[in-house]
């Protein structure tokens, strides 16, 4: 049941929400209109000629089995609509499950689904589901992407219950951080709903059809931004009140009721976080609605993300403890020692008597034995608390004296693995433009289920092979000042990369070059989800390289791609 929910093509959404950029509480009737367009006209491109188009330009028969480039075998049709298709598929290549969608080629919509495909394609953003492959042959454009089995449209998560915050605020920021990626590559969704989010086992958030949907659609907007920004918001309104922030029903929630305009969602239901609530006024900038605290609207999803980082951070409740496992019932308990009843009439059962102990030793052997025991308790105790004593003296010495780092035996102390903050950091890069510079805070942010993420190679492990990408890349950490360094953890994006640790000098300033890294703290080795390295002798320094110098599989035949997603520095 999960995997035909999650598989579900992102066109076959039809259940008429109200679009994010109409007015709070006006009905419409078809949900699957477009936003405004230039000129303040409703999607021009669904013009009455080309729907005619569309329904003359029928795909040829397909059916279960059919392969397309002799690779994609065709299994299950999710969607039929419009004279295109979508199926649940098998790339018999690399034998693993796909989703296609195809039309014919004379379709009025094949151009621009095929460039929004190849277009897609070029982000290469984990967050986003991958579009694979995009095919114009044989009079047919079909466009291949990821499929996950393992996980779940937000429309099946809504459909148990609104979110707990950590939930929401996750999708919130993982949402409006990853359209605000594909925004500054010019690209948009438009047609951002519950059915195009999918959640992971993992608990991470990956959005499908971005610039296809729209594509498959025929949607175009004047404002792409302001478009996306608003449905982000109605998918945190959703996940907080389980109500569509319209008055009509959609995505299997029920809308506000008529007449009330656009409420706050803490306003809708009891107990919803406040700062949550606000948010999602600030990104529903419908007509003038704006936050309780008139906070400035968010227009782009760049600015959305901004604001979600600014929040406090919202923990994640507490694991609830595991169920205890059943103890053993004593035989009371368990009635094997029972009364009889004074009414059977055979008066009270016979037991065996309890023996009775030994009287104490009273003779004068006895009475020296105690003595002689009681003699070699005092000397025990007398021994135990001399040794305390000597024990804590030495405590109170070494406290006295912080410049003493050896103690008695000439070992040197400890680290005391005390956590280190972490004053900044930036993507090592010497020789090449950053892959995602702005987003090398996500390595330090506290949060797993973020991440520093490289580009894609194909062909060559250690980044293509490319002499700009010779020095690997990585993150560099910035302690504020030169402190004792004594380990560091690192938690990966994907195992199976292969990473270094290196320090500057204690006093380097802003050391970009790999030269400027000259004290090896760990040495070049194969990690797998996380990496920990301790050090037998604190090292002194401000700045500290975490270097990957080979990129694991990216799960596609010779493509690589890695990244980091949670650096911890102790001392």
């Amino acid at each position: 049941m999960a995997e035909r929910s999650t598989a579900a093509v992102d066109v076959a959404d039809t259940s008429g929400e109200e679009p994010l950029t109409a007015k709070a509480g006006k009905a419409t009737d078809d949900g699957a209109k477009a936003e405004k367009v230039s000129g303040g006209e409703q999607d021009a491109a669904r013009t009455d000629d080309q729907r005619a188009q569309a329904t003359e330009a029928q795909p040829p028969e397909l059916h279960s089995g059919h392969k397309l480039a002799r690779r994609y075998r065709l299994e299950e049709c999710v969607t039929r609509l419009d004279g295109f298709s979508s199926w649940r598929a098998v790339d018999e290549k690399l034998r693993r499950a796909v989703g296609v969608h195809i039309l014919p080629a004379d379709h009025p919509r094949g151009r621009p689904v095929l460039s929004a495909a190849r277009s897609s394609a070029l982000l290469g953003d984990p967050r986003f589901v991958q579009v694979l492959d995009a095919v114009e042959e044989n009079d047919l454009v079909y466009v291949v992407h990821e499929w996950l089995p393992d996980a779940t449209e937000l429309t099946t998560v809504l459909a148990n219950g609104p979110l707990e915050p950590h939930d929401a605020y996750q999708l919130v920021s993982q949402v409006s951080q990853a359209m605000a990626a594909a925004h500054r590559e010019g690209l948009s969704h438009l047609r951002i709903t519950p059915g195009s989010v999918l959640r992971t086992e993992s608990g991470q958030y990956r959005i499908r059809g971005l610039a296809v949907m729209a594509a498959l659609r025929g949607i175009t907007c004047e404002h792409p931004q302001r478009t996306d920004t608003e449905a982000i918001g109605a998918l945190l309104y959703a996940a907080l009140t389980q109500r569509w922030p319209y008055e009509n029903d959609a995505h299997g929630l029920t809308g506000l009721p008529k007449g009330v305009g656009l409420i706050a969602p803490d306003q809708v239901r009891a107990g919803v976080h406040r700062g949550l609530s606000e948010l999602a006024m600030r990104a529903l900038i419908n007509d003038g609605a704006t936050a309780s605290r008139q906070e400035q609207p968010c227009t782009t999803p760049e600015e959305l993300a901004k604001a979600v980082a600014a929040m406090p951070r919202i923990r994640p409740p507490e694991t609830a403890f595991s169920t205890p496992p059943p103890y053993q019932r004593t035989g009371y308990q368990q009635g094997n020692y029972r009364q009889s009843s004074a009414h059977n009439g055979q008066g009270a059962r016979q037991t065996q008597p309890v023996p009775t102990p030994p009287p104490p030793l009273q003779s004068r052997t006895g009475r020296a034995l105690k003595w002689s025991v009681s003699a070699l308790l005092i000397a025990a105790l007398g021994l135990g608390s001399w040794q305390l004593a000597d024990t804590l003296l030495k405590r109170e010495n070494d406290e006295d004296d912080p410049g003493n780092s050896q103690t008695g035996g000439g070992q040197a102390k400890k680290p005391t693995g005390k956590p280190l903050a972490i004053t900044g950091t930036t993507e090592f890069s010497p020789l090449a433009e950053p892959f995602s510079a702005a987003q090398a805070h996500n390595a330090t942010d506290g949060d797993p289920s973020t991440a520093w993420v490289t580009g894609r190679f194909r062909g060559w492990a250690n980044f293509g092979n490319l002499p700009s990408r010779a020095n690997g890349s990585g993150i560099i950490v910035d302690l504020g000042r030169a402190k004792d360094i004594s380990g560091i953890q690192v938690s990966m994006y994907r195992p199976g990369q292969t990473v270094e640790i290196r320090a500057a000098a204690p006093s380097a300033t802003d050391p970009t070059k790999l030269d400027d890294f000259s004290r090896h703290l760990s040495k070049p080795e194969k990690a797998g989800d996380r990496l920990d390295v301790k050090l037998d002798q604190p090292v002194r320094s401000r700045y500290v390289l975490i270097r990957v110098t080979e990129l694991p599989s990216d799960g596609e035949s010779d493509w690589f791609r890695g990244g980091l997603s949670e650096i911890k520095i102790s001392g």
